[in-house]
């Protein structure tokens, strides 16, 4: 298997479900229809199908850029924050080597970020707690308030 969900949240925690995923482009599809299942029965406002692309762009970044000697896995953690959504993908790749690019209109590459920072309310890399990489994205207004 190339993925673990954990589908079953503390209670007392604001995380809705995690996925860890092994670095392999058949991965990035896997995190897709995963969270698209599990984010369902919470019933978000938002765009699901923005969420969906947005999680594509950061997995598929964390697949080509996070690197590590010994076996290494990506991670994805989502999370209700108020009225809000925040997804987290780890890799351990380093943190400062996430850039927002401005490629020219004939390059393959380079608009994940640009895609993530347009349809997200906010984003972010930083270390992640469990080494290497975190690149996170918020989406305001996921939920109805309480």
């Amino acid at each position: 298997m190339i993925c673990t969900i954990d589908r079953h949240p503390s209670e007392d925690s604001p995380r809705l479900g995690a996925m860890t995923l092994h670095p392999l482009p058949e991965s990035v599809g896997i995190a897709r229809r995963w969270f698209r299942k599990f984010i369902a029965p919470y019933d978000p406002a938002c765009s699901v199908d923005d969420c969906v692309l947005m999680i594509s762009e950061l997995v598929t970044n964390a697949i080509v850029y996070g690197w590590s000697e010994d076996p290494w896995v990506v991670r994805v953690e989502w999370f209700r924050e108020g009225t809000s959504l925040r997804v987290d993908v780890h890799n351990p790749g380093f943190p400062a080597g996430v850039l927002l690019r401005c490629p020219d209109a004939d390059d393959a590459h380079g608009r994940g970020l640009l895609l993530v920072d347009s349809i997200a309310e906010s984003w972010h890399s930083g270390p992640s707690c469990f080494g290497g990489t975190v690149v996170s994205f918020v989406v305001a207004d996921a939920w109805g308030a309480d």
